[in-house]
């Protein structure tokens, strides 16, 4: 992955953009992941993540996600019950629900 300068100095990408990003790329491998699990076909998988940033310094707050889920051969509750365990084990999502210490070394 090539993350492009700004002409001004820094990336043309903010850290909390790839914090949702992970959050997104995450999520829609562990449906893949899962629905292999169950054999579940899938067509296609779609995450939105959205959240807020203050001042500097400050932590993300607020932050959702909503997936989609197109797999025409599975009933609505075969795919919520898929979503619900993504959203269960999803690791980038349990580590930061999990508060992880970061240490400068």
């Amino acid at each position: 992955m090539v993350i492009l300068p700004k002409a001004t100095g820094g990336s043309s990408i903010n850290g909390g953009e790839l914090l949702f990003l992970a959050l997104a790329t995450c999520a829609c491998n562990d449906v893949y992941r899962e629905a292999g699990k169950r054999n579940m076909s899938i067509e296609s998988v779609s995450v939105d993540v959205n959240g807020q940033f203050g001042k500097e310094g400050e932590p993300g707050k607020n932050i959702v996600y909503r997936m989609t889920i197109i797999a025409p051969q599975h009933s609505q509750a075969e795919i919520q019950d898929l979503i619900a365990y993504v959203n269960h084990v999803a690791e980038i999502h349990n580590t930061l629900r999990g508060g992880v210490d970061v240490r400068l070394m």
